[in-house]
């Protein structure tokens, strides 16, 4: 009898030890090559060479096939999911849209840095055939890199700051949307408008301050600018900064419907009539609108829509098809706070 026992087949986790990438990695290369970058492969098919690694042609078959999911990639913290109605109408209308075409829809939270790389490996270890990207700020997509990079799906909701021209996306008409909202209050009477901004580092928050700007022209005052990042808690204490600062407002374009709502409470508790005193007007008409006294004029974002191109854009990114690019037009939505 020998004393030697026999080698030991080579594995994959042999293959991705000695390549230093994870398993998803070397699975993706095994496969074709998809999503992985030119330096990951030539690393792979090194360490292939030197362990005399051989591919077992029916777990081949097996990654091969699609997962037939998508995920719901939310750059968001999770009590941001709960609070803003929009994620949620979002969500809903994505499942239904792939609920048509039975694929399931996983929702991925990529808040934080530890949750952006959770989900990146997800992603990437071939779980869903593509992801919808929704609430992508500038400075905090990092993660988008290795994404774009290994040639992923994605197909983001409003414009992907940094990567416009490699990302396809859907968006509301922002810039003309606020625009509309702000002529409406001044062909209303209103002259000292002021404005909390969604979050500047959001193409929603960007484009909603530049159309207040430019619908103001040469009345802009920078003294009537509060950011907010699209909270209750942000709408009131901006609506109390723009008190502090011009006590003599008469009107307020708030760039969604729940800072609306929180400047709506500053108001009311100090006995500032609305909208005899001061105008409000939001954005988005999220089911908040109908709920807060007086009920809220705002600026309707198609979501439904929205997330049926969404979709519908995916999986044609999905078959090979080009990237699209699509702004939709807002609607005013005129309630008594206005």
């Amino acid at each position: 009898m020998s004393d030697h026992a026999p080698r030991k087949r080579p594995t994959i986790e042999d293959v991705a030890r000695e390549s230093g990438v994870s398993r998803g990695t070397v699975s993706r290369v095994l496969n074709g090559g998809h999503w992985v970058s030119p330096a990951a492969r030539e690393a792979v098919e090194r360490a292939i060479k030197k362990t005399g690694y051989r591919i077992n042609p029916h777990a081949r078959n097996l990654a091969t096939a699609r997962a037939n999911s998508i995920a719901f990639l939310l750059t968001e913290s999770q009590d941001r999911l709960f609070e803003d109605p929009n994620f949620s109408t979002l969500m809903r209308g994505a499942a239904d849209a792939l609920a048509a075409r039975d694929l399931p829809l996983v929702l991925l939270m990529a808040g934080s840095d530890d949750e952006q790389r959770r989900a990146t490996e997800f992603i990437m270890g071939g779980h869903v055939d593509g992801a919808l990207l929704v609430s992508s700020h500038r400075g905090r997509e990092g993660f988008l890199a290795d994404l774009v990079a290994a040639e992923v799906p994605v197909v983001a909701c409003g414009v992907p700051l940094g990567y416009e021209r490699r990302i396809g996306y859907v968006a509301a008409d922002d810039l003309e949307g606020a625009r509309d909202m702000v002529a409406f209050l001044r062909e209303s009477g209103r002259s000292r408008i002021a404005t909390i901004t969604g979050p500047l580092d959001t193409s929603g928050g960007i484009g909603r301050l530049e159309g207040y700007r430019q619908e103001l022209g040469d009345a802009f005052d920078e003294g009537l600018v509060a950011e907010g990042d699209y909270s209750r808690a942000s709408g009131v204490r901006a609506m109390g900064e723009l008190l502090a600062r011009a006590p003599d407002l008469d009107a307020v374009f708030v760039a969604n419907d729940v800072m609306a709502a929180g400047a709506l409470e500053v108001l009311r508790e100090r006995g500032i009539r609305v909208p005899d005193d001061v105008a409000v007007a939001g954005f988005d008409d999220a089911p908040i609108a109908t709920r807060v006294e007086p009920p809220l004029t705002t600026m309707r974002q198609p979501f439904d829509r929205i997330a049926q191109e969404m979709v519908r854009m995916l999986l044609d990114v999905i078959d090979g098809r080009p990237a699209g690019r699509m702004t939709l037009p807002t609607e005013l939505v005129r309630r008594e706070s206005a």
